[in-house]
């Protein structure tokens, strides 16, 4: 394994790349930890009250539900002790956007979008969870996802 550094002007914010010519169990390793080593956890308490550590980059939504933000990934829900409004500003860099006042959705797990609605977005992602953007955030959400594969 090389291990190089590229010092540039050009560069604000540190970047870390892995290049190998496959997928391999090193290269799987490798990329667990640097995510376990820099992507924020969510403290969070499933659905018999038992405490987690959530990462974001498994969440598919965050929405709010009876005065609570719950945490949806691929097959749990999660109660976050935090506001949206929370969420919003730690995750935006991770890829969660607002979709509504009461909804946030990972970028990165929207399986397709529905746009036959007049007006309106409806949000499929790769789970099968649906959900509507508000019109409001139509076109934010567009602008968001233009140039990017959506479901890839």
């Amino acid at each position: 394994m090389q291990i190089r550094a590229n010092i540039h002007e050009k560069y604000n914010e540190t970047e870390l790349h892995v290049c190998k010519d496959r997928m391999d169990d090193e290269v799987r390793r490798l990329m667990d930890e640097l995510h376990a080593m820099y992507d924020p956890a969510i403290n969070g308490t499933d659905e018999v009250g038992n405490r987690c550590v959530i990462r974001p980059a498994e969440i598919i939504t965050f929405y709010a539900e009876k005065q609570r933000v719950i945490a949806l990934d691929a097959s749990k829900k999660y109660t976050i002790p935090k506001t949206l409004v929370e969420l919003e500003q730690e995750l935006h860099d991770y890829g969660f956007f607002r979709i509504s006042k009461s909804e946030l959705v990972n970028l990165h797990r929207i399986r397709s979008l529905d746009l036959s609605v007049t007006g309106t977005i409806r949000v499929i992602m790769k789970n099968g969870y649906e959900t509507y953007a508000s019109r409001r955030n139509v076109s934010r959400l567009k602008e968001q996802l233009a140039g990017k594969k959506i479901g890839g």
